[in-house]
């Protein structure tokens, strides 16, 4: 009797393609936990803020330079999406984080306001809107107001919201505007103006998914870190203070749940209002997804845990898959045509 097999070839493909899906999260939890362990020898690393600040510049340019403005004004014809989802992403998200936060520990609720006053995401919102169905272009606008006002909207969210936490943090309102501008809007601006020179135009739209990929390694590069100052901040906790168990329930809870609240938020107050259904699923997306590398820069400046921008950041890459996916299959349901009896 011949010996079965075994499938190894097919076994090894499975593997590579789930690594190759999923390799920024797997590089993720990496870096975070390579970060907080070793800390101690890395700390001139998290010390290094000129090249913090440049990763920061790097990153939002390569992340600006595939945005086509052209889609910009397509969605600016009519104004009511991309004008729902930035009230939802830069009003609703931040309102609804300062309620919530109160449940929290100050250094975790200072963490979720963060993370709650970020601009919308500028690598996955469009292209999770698309998944989905949706609208992208609209996502691509508020995309790219929300980027291009953070350093106005977020210092004032944060001087607000951290006031009465005044043992948390001080906002220097007039550093964090002028550190934001230089490197979040600044690097945007130069990557569109690039953009009007149509060969770097062309070149950059069909090159999107490697200058994709070095924006996600300029990401694992500040969540490293990030990493490295968590580290530190738990290791000089006294013993009375340590996150406990329920600490870490209260914070993912709350992180997850502001985002989804501001998702259903979305899609159902466009729903109301009478939008398209491609426009809901752009406004739900757009305006509750929060950039990672903008949050990151704004937690380690101020001195806060970047924790909770971590998971949130996270919890809406894996959480949006599935509903996208979801709302796609509904979509094609609704779409797909009636057989005759």
């Amino acid at each position: 009797m011949a010996k079965r097999k075994v499938p190894s070839v097919d076994v090894a493909h499975s593997v590579k393609q789930f690594v190759l899906q999923r390799w920024f999260l797997l590089s993720l939890a990496f870096v975070l936990v390579s970060g907080i362990v070793g800390w101690q020898s890395l700390q001139p690393v998290a010390e290094a803020r000129l090249l913090r600040n440049g990763v920061v510049a790097a990153v939002l340019f390569l992340m600006a330079l595939p945005l086509p403005a052209e889609r910009m004004w397509k969605a600016m014809q009519r104004p009511g999406p991309p004008l729902l989802g930035v009230v939802m992403n830069f009003i609703v998200a931040p309102l609804l984080s300062w309620g919530v936060s109160f449940g929290l520990r100050d250094d975790m609720a200072a963490g979720l306001l963060v993370a709650a006053v970020t601009p919308t995401t500028l690598a996955s919102a469009a292209v999770w809107t698309r998944r989905a169905g949706g609208n992208d272009a609209v996502a691509v606008l508020v995309t790219i107001v929300t980027n291009a006002t953070c350093f106005l909207v977020t210092p004032f969210w944060l001087n607000w919201m951290l006031g009465s936490r005044a043992a948390v943090v001080r906002i220097d309102m007039g550093d964090m505007v002028g550190r934001l501008a230089v490197l979040v809007v600044l690097p945007m601006v130069v990557a569109q103006l690039l953009r009007l020179y149509l060969p770097i135009g062309v070149l950059a739209t069909h090159h999107s998914k490697p200058l994709t990929v070095l924006s996600q390694t300029g990401i694992l590069t500040m969540v490293f870190i990030g990493a490295i100052t968590a580290g530190k901040t738990l290791a000089s906790q006294p013993a009375n203070e340590a996150f406990s168990l329920l600490d870490w329930v209260l914070m993912i809870a709350a992180v997850l749940g502001v985002h989804l609240v501001i998702l259903a938020l979305g899609y159902w107050s466009a729903y109301g209002l009478g939008m398209r259904r491609e426009d809901r699923l752009a406004v739900a997306f757009a305006g509750s997804q929060k950039t990672l590398m903008v949050g990151l820069q704004v937690a380690l400046d101020c001195g806060l845990l970047i924790l909770p921008m971590v998971v949130y950041h996270v919890g809406q890459l894996l959480v949006d898959t599935v509903i996208a996916d979801r709302w796609r299959k509904q979509g094609e349901r609704t779409l797909a045509p009636i057989s005759p009896v």
